[in-house]
């Protein structure tokens, strides 16, 4: 596990529960999906993962070690954490796209040689090289988005946090998004992203961890856990379309038990045009 998390408890001003004795484990390499409505602590418990917030009560472990919330105990966690905010005007504050991507490596003191190939290969992998020099206010959305994430990803963390990654994004902005975040994962990064769409999840994470106040009701392999309709029901969340339409051909005795449910809108819809052929 890159990180454990242990019976975290954390209330808000006010006394509002926000977690209530969360557990979760997060493996190396994995994509992990934490889904659930809103106000389930989905962002409280990203806000815990690298540090920004302390618990009340119970631990965090970073690869089998307890985290320490001293200066030096931050900085090293969160150069091994990144973190990138649902709204990337919360995140961006640079003059230039460059200049805030470039902001990180250089408070991890690299030689100039190192920041510069970081910072080049964040805005290729984003593909935002060519916005390098324009002012992070004249971005879209999608742009800032992508320059957040940039950011994060100079920083070459361990793993990358991000809340709601592609909430205000239209269909290309979000494929978009998915296949940027697949080349970091391909590179070894751990991804941690919530998110309240099923659909997401199941065609892109391998693992899902499902909330509920302010505890995970379930966690496991995606496809385990989000063809449940129980547990779905449970979590309050729907059915992944995909998922559905292989149940149905399953039941229909068009698709084998032992094969694989579509994963995809793709998949989905090519099977269901062999069921009406």
């Amino acid at each position: 596990m890159i990180l454990d998390a242990a019976d975290l408890h954390y209330a808000y001003p006010g006394g509002v529960e926000a977690l209530a004795g969360l557990d979760l484990r997060v493996a190396k390499g994995s994509r992990l999906a934490i889904l659930g409505p809103n106000g389930a602590g989905k962002t409280t418990l990203l806000l815990h993962l690298n540090g920004t917030l302390k618990p009340s009560q119970g631990s965090i472990a970073l690869d089998g070690k307890p985290v320490a919330y001293d200066r030096k105990g931050l900085t090293d966690w969160r150069r091994r954490v990144g973190l990138v905010l649902q709204d990337p005007d919360d995140q961006l504050f640079a003059a230039t796209v460059k200049a805030d991507v470039s902001f990180g490596p250089l408070n991890l003191d690299l030689p100039t040689d190192e920041v510069r190939t970081r910072v080049e290969w964040a805005l290729d992998a984003l593909r935002i090289s060519d916005l390098a020099d324009r002012p992070t206010h004249m971005l879209s959305f999608g742009q800032k988005k992508r320059a957040a994430i940039a950011g994060a990803a100079a920083m070459a963390p361990e793993v990358l946090l991000l809340d709601e990654p592609a909430a205000g994004l239209d269909a290309h902005g979000e494929a978009h998004l998915l296949s940027v975040l697949k080349r970091l994962a391909e590179s070894g990064t751990t991804l941690v992203f919530t998110t309240h769409d099923v659909d997401l999840a199941w065609g892109f994470a391998d693992q899902v961890a499902l909330f509920k106040g302010g505890k995970v009701l379930a966690q496991g392999e995606t496809g385990t856990l989000l063809a449940d309709a129980d547990l779905l029901r449970r979590a309050r969340l729907k059915r992944p379309w995909a998922a559905a339409i292989g149940q149905a051909a399953r039941a229909a005795g068009k698709l084998a038990a032992d094969a694989p449910l579509p994963k995809d809108r793709d998949q989905a819809l090519a099977l269901l045009q062999a069921m009406g052929g």
